[in-house]
């Protein structure tokens, strides 16, 4: 496995999944019952952005720099989930630029009330070894050397019963499209009432039909999509934009959803683009998880 995500971490892929991800969270520990969270593609957790690999592609300055100091208004409040764990990471809020950068491992574990627990599936080698050394004496964190896909069906249900699945793989091999595709199905069929988050990259749209029909078919209820384009030209050897698919959001994400992207979307732009929520199956007919 050669994909390292240090040189993309803070990019405008990681704004859209973590502030969304912070803002899912938050709606679901609304209720006190404990939570479970599978974060299935870990990484190693924390990112140095002044590190070699995040200065050689400088990535987060199309990101998380351009969103600091963060914004005032409705952005700003739909934001603060999210960056105040970046913020605290890096010592507090203040109006020098993040050093540091919490990969979806930490912020969920800075997310975690004392009910909740973590479980995380890494299988490259030294990623894995990285979550072991910073949660390996957590009492609240399982770290896995794992495959993401074959974790996927096995953990859920969790005994909690109630709770949220990050899956967001690298998207290298042109086999993760299928394997994502047919885990999910085999997952849901085992827990259909939890709540899945999948993240992917857009290059070429026309290109995700398919894979989107089969998750149709997968999830025959309730699967919402969110996307953010960059630009209004989107050949397909340009990373153009990303989404998120959403199994069993809370009632009314949507438009939590929507109101985040519109306002990001300007922020991140590159030249043109739009952004794009919408149900693929079933609707929000009822309150959610």
């Amino acid at each position: 496995m050669n994909y390292r995500h240090a040189f993309h971490a803070a990019n405008f892929a990681d704004v859209v999944k973590h502030a969304a991800l912070a803002l899912l969270v938050e709606r679901l520990q609304a209720k006190q019952g404990a939570l479970a969270f599978l974060d299935l593609f870990a990484g190693p957790g924390v990112y140095d952005l002044e590190g070699e690999a995040a200065r050689k592609t400088g990535e987060a300055e199309a990101g998380l720099f351009r969103l600091w100091p963060p914004p005032k208004g409705e952005l700003g409040g739909l934001l603060k989930p999210w960056l105040d764990h970046v913020a605290a990471l890096n010592g507090g809020r203040g109006t020098s630029r993040p050093k540091l950068y919490p990969g979806s491992p930490e912020l969920l574990r800075r997310l975690l009330r004392p009910q909740d627990r973590l479980v995380l599936a890494e299988l490259h080698e030294a990623d894995g070894a990285a979550l072991r050394r910073r949660y390996g004496q957590d009492g609240q964190v399982a770290v896995h050397r794992r495959d993401g896909f074959e974790a996927l069906p096995a953990l859920v249900p969790p005994p909690e019963r109630r709770g949220l699945v990050l899956i967001d793989p690298p998207y290298e091999q042109l086999d993760e499209w299928d394997r994502l595709a047919r885990a999910l199905q085999r997952a849901y069929r085992r827990w259909p009432t939890g709540v899945y988050v999948v993240w992917y990259p857009v290059k070429d749209p026309s290109a995700l039909v398919p894979w989107l029909g089969r998750l149709r078919q997968a999830v025959p209820r309730r699967l919402l999509q969110a996307e953010l384009s960059l630009f209004d030209e989107q050949p397909a050897w340009r990373l153009n934009g990303c989404g998120l698919l959403l199994v069993n959001p809370p009632w009314r994400f949507v438009d939590t959803l929507e109101v985040l992207l519109r306002g990001l979307q300007p922020l991140l732009a590159r030249s043109g683009g739009a952004t794009r929520v919408a149900w693929l199956t079933g609707e929000d007919d009822q309150p959610g998880t």
